[in-house]
This record gives structure tokens, C-alpha cells and sequence, in this order.
């Protein structure tokens, strides 16, 4: 059987404090960008999660399944902020790198240690973008 994932106020009490106050502003931070994606709590990427935007995606080998378009999570060491978006141009962080402070990236990941790592600015307008694009993969 697999375990029920928490409700938002749930996910959130069982953060540790310092970690509950980072996740809250980014999670305010992401509601006021993107007022129109609600937030759910979703499994994946070693977790729950925050998920804002929940699109269908089908994959090159065939594979179909829901995905979020944004995701934010906190982990052992850090914080990640994915935003599951790229098509033919490339991934939509990978592309943006250099404006998002003192991360580290992957295709749709953005990894940091403290909240004053990340360019807070960059990155929300990267959120509003990735909101307008759908997802990887998406179905049309």
C-alpha cells in the first residue's frame, strides 16, 4: 500500500522551523506569481512536494502519466525549484543559468542551500514563464 500523501498545512508542520519559514516565502513567492496554479501536494523527485500546474505528458518511449509543471521541495541539504519546461529552444533553466544566483542547475532543476542564494526576482519571472509554457512532453 503506498502512503497518503500530506495535505499543504500538513507538508508544511512537519518541516523543521527554519526550513518551514524558506518554504513559506518561496511558496507566497510562486502563489503571487502564479495565482492562477493551484498548489497540491505531489510525490516525486525523492518526496512530497509542492506542485503548482498539473499537466498530462507522453514521452518519446511511449510512457504517459501526470506531471506538476512547477515543484518545490526541500531536501537534506537544500532547496529545489523545478520548473519543468523546455521544448526545441532547450530547457528553461538551463537556458537561464546565469541570472539565478549562487545555484546550481540541472535541465528544470534549480538547487540552493539558503534562501539568499537564489536571485529570488529571476527565478519568479522564470516561474510566470514556465506557467504560460505547458510542460515538457505536454499532450496537446
Amino acid at each position: 500500500m503506498s502512503k497518503a500523501l500530506p495535505t499543504l498545512a500538513e507538508f508544511f508542520a512537519a518541516l523543521p522551523a527554519d526550513r518551514r519559514a524558506t518554504m513559506t516565502t518561496l511558496h507566497q513567492a510562486i502563489r503571487k506569481a502564479v495565482p492562477k496554479l493551484a498548489p497540491l501536494i505531489m510525490s516525486g523527485m525523492g518526496g512530497p512536494l509542492i506542485a503548482y500546474g498539473k499537466y498530462r505528458y507522453k514521452s518519446a518511449s511511449g510512457r504517459e502519466g501526470d506531471w506538476f509543471i512547477i515543484g518545490l521541495a526541500s531536501g537534506k541539504t537544500g532547496y529545489a525549484l523545478h520548473l519543468c519546461v523546455g521544448g526545441a529552444g532547450g530547457y528553461l533553466v538551463e537556458k537561464n543559468a546565469a541570472k539565478l544566483g549562487k545555484v546550481k542547475t540541472g535541465r528544470s532543476c534549480i538547487n540552493f542551500k539558503q534562501l539568499e542564494d537564489l536571485n529570488l526576482a529571476s527565478a519568479m519571472a522564470l516561474v510566470k514563464q514556465a506557467a504560460n509554457s505547458g510542460g515538457i512532453n505536454a499532450v496537446k
